[in-house]
């Protein structure tokens, strides 16, 4: 089993430390890891936010471990040299177009959420994120007009690429509560007319899971008001990226929020996917012992679950999370006052207790 590990900018060293840790408690057989340059630290060492060795040892993985992108001093940088565009090139480069991103309340931490407890407590959701597609690949540019420079930029999504990310969303609501949620904004866009009537006619094929529709700003509405109606949201990557953020929001802290990022290809293990948390790299904590690492810890579960077929693993990890957070072990995003280490820490302890 091999991993590429991609630490990254701010605080994503931290955090991925942390997971390293839990990982290296597991003593899992067989399993080497490979260590890459990524994001801003990677333009600083090779004159670019994605070097051609880091995306070979990606390719060459089972699976990847990314920490997070983002570094202040490369925000004047050209677009195709600044950090994100790391991430963005692994996602298209790789193959990966569905994102997950699990959203799911933990005992004990309803009054961390901005929610009223009663709400916070039911929230059990999955955004089935599309990554490859939308404003973020389309084109795009910067012309003048008769109100002086207008930027501007192509939203699109053609047939296959609709069914490809639908049937992802089916799947994973057929693994949950059966109900899925297809968010668009139909009624202005033509984007998202074909995204509902493509999403529509794929349904035929899923008729165990009951599917609905919703405009994106009543989403939003929806998500605040009454959360617990969701089960598994598929939607397009503009509007994914702005409704899971929302989510781990109304959960208590982004720090608690872990992704995936699956494609097509298959390993001798499992699905080949790239795993990070969703908070990005916060650099004005970086280097302070104040960074949640639970997202990256969660991250790692979940490439342990879908990646390399190991559920066992995968629930023993989520199980001592929950425990270090039932124990008050928690850091300042949650109201407490533990270091990213003392949180990894705890984890490895509850970990240990259960082998």
């Amino acid at each position: 089993m091999k991993i590429a590990v991609l630490p990254g900018d701010g605080i994503g060293p931290e955090v991925t430390r942390e997971a390293l840790k839990v990982l290296d408690a597991l003593a899992l057989p067989q399993l080497t890891l490979f260590e890459g340059d990524v994001g801003g630290i990677a333009y600083k060492r090779h004159g670019h936010p994605l070097p051609a060795e880091t995306l070979e040892m990606a390719r060459a993985a089972d699976a990847v471990l990314f920490g997070a992108v983002g570094d202040p001093e490369c925000d004047t940088l050209p677009r195709e040299h600044r950090p994100e565009q790391a991430i963005l090139g692994l996602r298209s480069e790789l193959g990966l177009f569905a994102n997950l991103r699990p959203a799911a309340g933990f005992p004990g931490l309803e009054d961390l959420s901005p929610l009223k407890p009663e709400l916070a407590r039911g929230i059990d959701l999955l955004v089935v994120r599309e990554l490859n597609g939308d404003v973020y690949f389309g084109d795009k540019g910067e012309r003048d007009s008769a109100g002086g420079r207008e930027g501007w930029d192509d939203m699109s999504y053609n047939e296959a690429e609709v069914r490809r990310i639908a049937h992802s969303a089916f799947r994973a609501a057929q693994k949950r509560r059966k109900k899925l949620t297809s968010v668009d904004k139909a009624n202005v866009l033509e984007t998202s007319r074909i995204w509902r009537e493509t999403v529509i006619e794929l349904a035929g094929e899923y008729p165990d899971v009951e599917l609905d529709h919703m405009y994106v700003d009543n989403a939003a509405m929806q998500l605040v008001r009454s959360p617990g109606q969701f089960d598994v949201i598929v939607t397009g990557n503009l509007f994914g990226d702005i409704l899971s953020d929302q989510a781990s929001a109304c959960v208590g802290s982004i720090g608690l929020l872990a992704s995936a990022s699956l494609g097509e290809r298959t390993t001798e293990f499992g699905t080949f996917g790239l795993y990070e948390p969703i908070h990005g790299s916060a650099p004005d904590i970086a280097g302070q012992g104040k960074a949640n690492p639970v997202a990256a810890i969660l991250s790692l579960a979940m490439l342990l679950r879908h990646s390399l077929g190991r559920d066992a693993d995968a629930n023993r990890i989520e199980r001592a999370v929950a425990a270090s957070l039932s124990s008050e072990v928690r850091g300042a995003d949650l109201g407490g006052s533990a270091s990213t280490q003392e949180i990894g820490d705890a984890i490895v302890r509850h970990l240990q207790a259960t082998a």
